[in-house]
Parts: structure tokens; C-alpha cells; sequence
């Protein structure tokens, strides 16, 4: 059975991996990656050799990306991924295709395979996020894809009112979950080894990107949190990883510039830390902050709360963890110094421990 995976970004990838590494070690599978967006961006990190790393081939690699990040720009990539994906779905066919998520580049590849009949499998579908755009390009991969594998009977449920079918539909829980028992996490010594960041002193974790629904007030949002951040980084130190490739993400990104040279040995600032290198932070910080999905997904598994800012994740079931602010920098800086190094006590609602298995022998049902 010939399983193509499209993955346009890191966070796509590590959610993916489990899968990747069945998918690879089982011989009724032939696997190829194929490989877009900021994957392929020397500004995004160029997350390619992350793949790599971890073993795997790029065995198609697309570049669509450009380097600006305004309405106009995110519009002219999404016209670029779909023609460059045009061509690519007529020259290269497959027994099923994994996309996942909600991007705007893996819609677009998505879009331009629908002529084609490409029998894609969608991964998260049915969920919400009522601040993002993403919202939108989520629902549009739901309908084009003939296979779901969603994270909750809610969101199966929600597949069934967009598609009018749920007969394809699998629950499985979130794959990202996998890691954390498959990987091993860094001590705080290795990680001070690695990164140069000493983890015993008190720290956060912040990943926030901009909303793209209310895009034009993405200014005001940057400033107010810059203005917590830069308080907040007088008692704690904080690790931040920057944000993908939205509309206006660079204005995030020169907040976060400004807030590093306010105070540079308390504030860093890393474009893709990895799976492992992530997931470690997570487990030894006191805190995460942001409107990322893995504050949502994961960090109830480390027992962590999660200070969620804005709207970008509202809508999207959450565990007991998750603390929803709006961009108010006293309320982000009182929340944070509320939750910061409380114990989490109750259940991850994304976890099934059986996902992997499930997917593997649905797909040989099939093959």
C-alpha cells in the first residue's frame, strides 16, 4: 500500500511521528513524505533536516513559501501551493494520502488534489478554533478527504455535520500524545547542554501566534503581550518559540526581538527547538503560555497549566488545565503568577493509548 504524508511544518511532523515510525516498520506499507512550507524555509528554521534527523527521507520536497507574511502574501502562497501541488498530484499517485490539520498551505495542496481524486486522510479534523482562520481550512480538508481520524467522539461528531457521513470516521485520540512514551526527554543538565538554558530556574514556556481572524489587531495584541512578557521576565525566565508562518506573524516576531534586548540572559528566543528538545522544555518549565494547539494537547500530560491568550484557541475542548485570557497584559501577568508551578491533577482528554494501532489496522482492512 503505497501511504503518501503531507507535511508543511514542524508542528505537523511531530504530531505525525508515531505514525511515521509504524508506517516505516511495517513492510504492507510503502511511505513517502512529501515535504512543503516552512519545512523547506531557511527563515522558519529550515525544519527539513529535522525529518532527516529522525530518519526519515523527504521524498518530495515542494517549496511555495514566501518570505512575507501580509493577507496578500498568505493569499499568493496559497495560489502557489496549489499550482505547484497541480502538477505534482498529475505526475505522482498514491493509495492514501495523511494531511493533517488546519494550515492554510496544507489546504491548498489538498484543494489541488480534489480534481484528482487523491484519497486523502484527514488527522484533527472536526475540532475548532474560532480565533484562527485555520478554522476555515480545517472544514474545507474535512470535505475533501474520504478518511477521518479524529481526537474525540465530539469532534467525530462534527465531521458527521460537515460531511453528512461518519461511517469513515475513527476516533483515536491525539497521535502527539505517543511521544511523550516513545521519546526520551532531556534531564535539565542535558538541556543546559544542548541549548545553553539552565531549566532549575524558575521558567516558561510561551508559544503565541498571531489571531487571523481579527488580523488587524494583531498590533495592539503583540504590544500587550510584550508588555507582560518583558514584567513577567524580571522573575521568570522565558523560553519562547517563535511563531509559523501567519498573516502578521512577523509583528509577534519583532515583539519578541524588542523583548529580548530588554532583558537578553532571561529571554530566549528559538525558531524550532524539535520534538524531543520541546517536549523536554515542557516537562521542566513551571508554566506554558500562548495560544499554541500543544498547550491545549499536551501539556495536561505533564501535569502543567497552560495560560491560553485570546481567541485563536476558543472553541476547541480542553482538558481542566487550560486558562483562557484575553490579550490584557495585568491578566496575563496575574494568571501566570497564579497557575505558575501548580500541579495539574486531572486526566488528559486527548489521550487514548491505543492510536497508532488503530490507524495501522484500519489502513490493512483497506490494503
Amino acid at each position: 500500500m503505497k501511504v503518501g504524508v503531507l507535511t508543511s511544518s514542524r508542528a505537523d511532523f511531530g504530531i505525525y511521528l508515531p505514525l511515521l515510525k509504524a508506517l516505516k516498520n511495517d513492510d504492507t506499507f510503502q511511505l513517502e513524505l512529501i515535504v512543503f512550507g516552512t519545512h523547506l524555509s531557511r527563515y522558519h528554521g529550515y525544519t527539513v533536516q529535522q525529518i532527516v534527523n529522525e530518519g526519515f527521507e523527504p521524498t518530495h520536497q515542494i517549496n511555495q513559501m514566501l518570505l512575507t507574511d501580509d493577507a496578500n502574501a498568505i493569499s499568493t502562497s496559497y495560489a502557489l501551493t496549489t499550482l505547484k501541488f497541480a502538477d505534482f498530484w498529475i505526475h505522482h499517485s498514491f493509495d492514501l494520502v495523511f494531511c493533517l490539520g488546519d494550515r492554510f498551505e496544507m489546504a491548498a495542496a489538498v484543494a489541488a488534489g480534489i480534481p484528482y481524486n487523491v484519497p486523502f486522510a484527514h488527522i484533527h479534523g472536526g475540532e475548532t478554533t474560532l480565533g484562527a482562520i485555520d478554522n476555515i481550512y480545517r472544514h474545507s480538508i474535512t470535505l475533501a478527504a474520504k478518511l477521518h481520524f479524529v481526537a474525540t467522539e465530539a469532534y467525530k461528531t462534527r465531521v458527521k455535520e460537515i460531511t453528512g457521513n461518519d461511517g469513515n470516521c475513527i476516533v483515536t485520540g491525539s497521535l502527539s500524545l505517543l511521544n511523550l512514551q516513545q521519546i526520551e526527554l532531556l534531564s535539565i543538565g542535558e538541556y543546559k547542554n544542548e541549548w545553553n538554558i539552565d531549566l532549575s530556574y524558575p521558567s516558561i514556556l510561551i508559544t503565541l501566534h498571531p489571531e487571523t481572524i481579527a488580523h488587524d489587531q494583531n498590533e495592539k495584541y503583540a504590544t500587550a503581550a510584550q508588555k507582560a512578557f518583558q514584567l513577567l521576565s524580571k522573575d521568570y525566565q522565558l523560553i519562547i518559540t517563535m511563531p509559523n508562518a501567519d498573516t502578521s506573524g512577523t509583528i509577534f516576531r519583532n515583539a519578541f526581538q524588542t523583548l529580548k534586548k530588554f532583558n537578553p540572559e532571561r529571554v530566549f528566543l528559538i525558531e524550532n527547538l524539535g520534538t524531543q528538545s520541546y517536549f523536554s522544555c515542557m516537562k521542566h518549565v513551571g508554566l506554558v503560555v500562548g495560544n499554541s494547539s500543544s498547550g491545549i494537547i499536551e501539556a495536561a500530560s505533564f501535569k502543567k497549566y497552560v495560560i491560553d491568550i485570546g481567541d485563536r484557541q476558543q472553541g476547541r475542548f480542553s482538558s481542566g488545565n487550560v486558562i483562557h485570557v484575553p490579550f490584557d497584559s495585568n491578566l496575563i501577568i496575574q494568571k501566570t503568577k497564579k497557575y505558575f508551578s501548580m500541579e495539574y491533577i486531572g486526566r488528559n482528554a486527548y489521550f487514548q493509548d491505543n492510536s497508532v494501532t488503530v490507524i495501522i489496522n484500519y489502513l490493512k482492512r483497506l490494503a
